[in-house]
Parts: structure tokens; C-alpha cells; sequence
């Protein structure tokens, strides 16, 4: 009887699925803490504390902006690492877990906005109510996290120093002369 070898599955890292994606909580709770139209910590000002001002609006986004590129760049640390079996499906994982925090961070966040926020009358606009008007905000989790890993990736080979059996060999089956 023959006995086949089976080939080795390759897994796809989960982690890197599942945690950005849970750390979209405390990212939407941080959010609703920090902008203004929710508890408001950053300004603290009172006259940006109701979302009836539009002035708040854009700010509200900003914060929620840089709270996502703050988790892209330390997941991109993570992914970066150089330890992983297949860098490329980490990657992919990666990206796909940040784009899940992002929409969790936002639920989340709006959620708290409803919850521990005060009842606000939306007839006049949706936005009077914490929510999000700039939806291309949520693309910046995983932009952050790409361009990161890129950035540290581009680093890391400029700081590491060329074999030296293949710099014996370089350029005698290369095309230019």
C-alpha cells in the first residue's frame, strides 16, 4: 500500500483577522470619548459638545481619521515583523481585519453616541446625531496599514546587507552589460 504524502495546508493567520476587527471596540468607544458632538475630551469646548453646530462635524470625522491610522500603523508593525511562514496571506488577513475594525469602530461608536449620548432631534440633518459624514474615513485603516508595511518593509531591506555569494555572481546572466 502506497502511502500518498499530503501536501501542507497553508492557514491563514485569524489572529490578524480577529483582533483588529474586536480592537474596532475600544476604537469606536475611544472615538465617541474624544470627538466633539460626543463626550468631547479633546476640546472640551461646550459649544462644540451638540452636534447641531456643523462646525463639529468635520472635526467628529478627523478624530475618528486619526484614531484609524493610528491602529493601521501598529498593526502594520505586527505585520512587518518578518517571522511569518507567509508574509502575503498575513498581509491580506491583515488588511481584511482592518477594514472589519473600521466598520466596527464606526458601529461601535455610533452606538455610544445613542446609548450614553444625549436624545437629539435629527429633522433637520442626520448628522445633528454623532454619526459619520465622510465614509472614505473607513478606508483608512487598512490604507494606514499598507502604506505602513511598505514604508517598514522598504526600511528593512535598505538596512540589511547583501549576501556576499550572491554579489559573486551578479551580473553574469543579467541582460545589461
Amino acid at each position: 500500500m502506497t502511502n500518498f504524502a499530503r501536501p501542507a495546508r497553508r492557514l491563514l493567520p485569524w489572529s490578524l483577522l480577529l483582533v483588529p476587527a474586536a480592537a474596532g471596540i475600544p476604537a469606536g468607544i475611544l472615538w465617541w470619548v474624544l470627538a466633539p458632538g460626543g463626550l468631547n475630551l479633546i476640546t472640551r469646548d461646550p459649544a462644540l459638545a451638540a452636534g447641531t453646530v456643523p462646525l463639529v462635524w468635520l472635526p467628529r470625522d478627523l478624530t475618528l481619521a486619526g484614531i484609524l491610522v493610528l491602529a493601521g500603523c501598529l498593526l502594520a508593525v505586527f505585520l512587518a515583523d518578518g517571522k511569518r511562514p507567509d508574509p502575503q496571506a498575513a498581509l491580506l488577513t491583515g488588511l481584511a481585519g482592518a477594514f472589519a475594525g473600521s466598520a466596527v469602530a464606526w458601529g461601535t461608536g455610533v452606538l455610544a453616541g445613542r446609548l450614553w449620548g444625549p436624545a437629539v432631534d435629527t429633522s433637520a440633518n442626520a448628522s445633528i446625531a454623532f454619526s459619520l459624514r465622510a465614509w472614505p474615513v473607513l478606508l483608512l485603516w487598512p490604507a494606514a496599514t499598507a502604506v505602513s508595511v511598505f514604508i517598514l518593509e522598504l526600511v528593512g531591506a535598505t538596512g540589511r546587507k547583501p549576501d556576499p555569494a550572491g554579489a559573486e555572481t551578479a551580473g553574469v546572466h543579467s541582460p545589461v552589460k
